[in-house]
């Protein structure tokens, strides 16, 4: 039976649950344990596909084709595990299913309640994730805060799994913070002492609480919510802010934390094997050479919108020895002119144009792709980042002179980018292609030379394709097709052949990067801007 961790929050929000859960998740299975995560979200959205990025941030897709809260993406990129719509529960979802259930009849006309229904729901996720999966252990965070209203019902089905799963079989971290009085100068621990006695009224009671702080937490601090909390004074472990949220691992290693979380549920682990990691942690340290990328995108006022992608550009800025310095173009605001105004007065090594929604930011892209061809910068289109490109070229290039997207100009005579008829009925409520699928590369292409395989899967999340009518048209012009759906179906890269480096996916692909393995398309367009600045 799967051992169970359940992981809260207390005092505000954003604490750095997602962090903490994927650092012990990552510290367990360096021990050589098989480790799953998944995250229980109390909004009553059934997912987070048409949330505002302003408001949410990005959405994570996984392979299955779920779109999730970008906590996911923490958890795959610290336990290097694919992970399942079953990773990902919402309010909305669970409502969602009771409520089918009900119109349905199957619950033979009695009244459906929270609890027992609702609750019942909650549980059967997370005990169908452990079953599923077979891991040795599973990390189950709760969003939001407790003492919400709308988590209560989260925290009331923790609390019956703690009982059902019996003694040694579950634990239950707290994450809260330490605000720090400057005008006192100290620390203050009754926000958590408050927290921890919110949940002892809800009937549970933390084994390890986590304390974010800015400063250094003194041992009479550690005393003092041992004391008041009712936790052993080795379960009362600091979080400190630290450069990067790579090393939140290794700061808890130092406490021991994961060997007391596996003594706590009587498992049997090994050393710890965080070689690798230390590695990449001590590379980054000693960085010296920056390389200068633009992102040119919507959403450039809350980069956690891009939140995978600027990951991504870290993972493989250290592969190359370079810190990554992103100067943000806002293609929304700005008109075309003033894009290629920034791009020209920024000095940049490599342009990076990510996916996004809406209409008023399109001209902008397409005038950054138009301007990394014209000027020979090493460029890197990520799904509408690659249409644009290819607007561009159909535009200045092919001849198409008033090509466009239908997503943008319904009645363009050249429709280029169409929407995609034959996918999947998103949850948006249109056609789309989520989730993992197979392309075929091109031989003698920069993609088939960044993968180094005849064939690979990435993640997708497309409305709109382009429109293979126009293959040949586009290929007489001198575009390079270097992947295809391995049906043959969809475009889904491009590349220029007389420039040094400018290639555009159709895919996602920074979903799948990892610290140690950064994304092969990715990797090497820093680089192709590494080399851009060595000349």
């Amino acid at each position: 039976m799967a051992k169970h961790i359940f992981v809260t929050g207390g005092v505000v929000s954003s604490v750095g649950k997602g962090i903490i859960a994927a650092s012990l998740g990552r510290l367990l299975k360096s021990r050589g344990l098989e480790v799953v995560l998944q995250k229980l979200d109390p909004y009553l959205n059934v997912d987070p596909s048409i949330m505002s990025p302003f408001q949410h941030g990005e959405v994570f897709v996984t392979d299955d084709g779920a779109e999730a809260d970008l906590d996911l993406g923490h958890y795959e990129r610290f336990i290097d595990v694919n992970l399942t719509e079953a990773a990902t529960v919402t309010a909305g979802s669970i409502y969602q299913s009771l409520i089918a259930r009900e119109r349905a009849g199957d619950f033979g006309g009695g009244t459906v309640q929270v609890v027992p229904h609702l609750t019942n729901e909650i549980k059967d996720r997370v005990y169908a994730l452990a079953k599923d999966s077979g891991a040795d252990v599973v990390i189950t965070e709760i969003g939001g805060t407790v003492g919400d209203i709308e988590s209560l019902p989260f925290v009331e089905a923790l609390r019956q799994m703690r009982y059902e799963l019996g003694p040694g079989n579950s634990c239950h971290v707290h994450a809260t913070l330490l605000p720090y009085i400057t005008a006192s100068s100290e620390l203050k621990t009754k926000p958590t002492q408050h927290s921890v006695q919110t949940l002892r009224g809800l009937g549970l009671h933390p084994d390890f609480i986590v304390c974010r702080s800015e400063h250094e937490i003194h041992e009479d601090e550690i005393a003092k919510i041992s004391l008041f909390c009712d936790v052993p004074k080795d379960h009362v472990i600091a979080a400190l802010d630290v450069p990067t949220i790579y090393e939140v691992p290794l700061g808890l290693r130092e406490q021991n934390f994961d060997l007391a979380v596996a003594q706590t549920l009587g498992l049997e682990v090994g050393e710890s094997q965080l070689e690798e990691w230390e590695n990449y942690i001590k590379t980054t340290k000693d960085l010296s050479d920056t390389v200068r990328i633009a992102m040119v995108g919507k959403y450039v006022t809350l980069p956690d919108a891009y939140l995978s992608v600027i990951e991504a550009l870290k993972h493989s800025g250290v592969h190359h020895n370079h810190r990554i310095e992103i100067g943000w173009i806002d293609s929304e605001t700005l008109s075309p002119e003033q894009v290629k105004a920034a791009l020209s007065k920024g000095d940049f090594d490599g342009i990076l144009a990510p996916g996004n929604f809406g209409v008023d930011h399109w001209e902008g892209k397409i005038a950054a792709a138009q301007f990394a061809r014209e000027n020979n910068i090493p460029y890197l289109g990520i799904c509408l980042g690659m249409q644009a490109a290819l607007i561009d070229f159909a535009r200045n290039v092919a001849g198409l002179t008033d090509a466009n997207s239908v997503e943008f100009d319904k009645n363009t005579p050249h429709p280029l980018i169409i929407s995609n008829e034959n996918g999947e009925a998103g949850s948006n409520r249109s056609a789309i292609r989520l989730g993992a699928h197979t392309e075929k590369l091109t031989e003698n292409t920069l993609v088939a030379a960044a993968y180094a395989q005849d064939a690979v899967e990435e993640r997708h999340r497309n409305h709109y394709e382009i429109n293979t009518d126009y293959r040949d048209k586009l290929e007489d012009a001198g575009l390079v097709i270097s992947a295809v759906s391995d049906d043959e179906q969809y475009i889904e890269a491009i590349e220029l052949a007389d420039h040094p480096w400018f290639v555009g996916t159709q895919a996602h692909i920074e979903y799948k990067s990892r610290p140690t393995k950064p994304a092969p398309l990715i990797r090497d367009f820093i680089g192709a801007a590494i080399d851009k600045k060595a000349s």
